[in-house]
């Protein structure tokens, strides 16, 4: 019997899970790790256009920005599906603020993956 090997669409989908898990421990090496040298991240803020990251130097700055700013930042899934190379994941991102007044709100994000690494992340939030 043949090994049975990890579609890509499996393969996808645990990179972005693996990606969210680094994120929700705020180890941005790791969530480094998972990204290609070229990724895209185009960030939900500010409103209404976001702004664009380019590389992983400028992906790092973005997210040891935020992770300042939220000291407390945790990214719920609530689905996650993909299509070939991509996924798409609904999630709540929930916080504290510096008046310890906890807050959310809910997106989704478009992720693009080849060879097993994040290519592309586009984040969208509601509201």
């Amino acid at each position: 019997m043949s090994p049975i090997r990890m579609s890509r669409v499996e393969s996808g989908i645990r990179t972005v899970l693996a990606f969210n898990e680094a994120l929700n421990r705020h180890d941005i090496e790791g969530m480094m790790r998972l990204i290609n040298d070229d990724c895209v991240f185009e960030s939900p803020d500010p409103a209404p256009e976001g702004s664009v990251y380019a590389g992983k130097e400028a992906i790092t700055h973005y997210w040891q920005k935020f992770f300042r700013e939220s000291p407390h930042a945790q990214i719920k899934i609530e689905d996650i599906s993909g299509l070939g190379d991509q996924c798409v994941m609904r999630w709540r991102y929930n916080w504290t603020d510096i008046d310890d007044v906890e807050g959310y709100v809910r997106g989704v994000d478009i992720i693009n993956v080849r060879d097993g690494f994040i290519c592309e992340m586009l984040s969208y939030v509601k509201g």
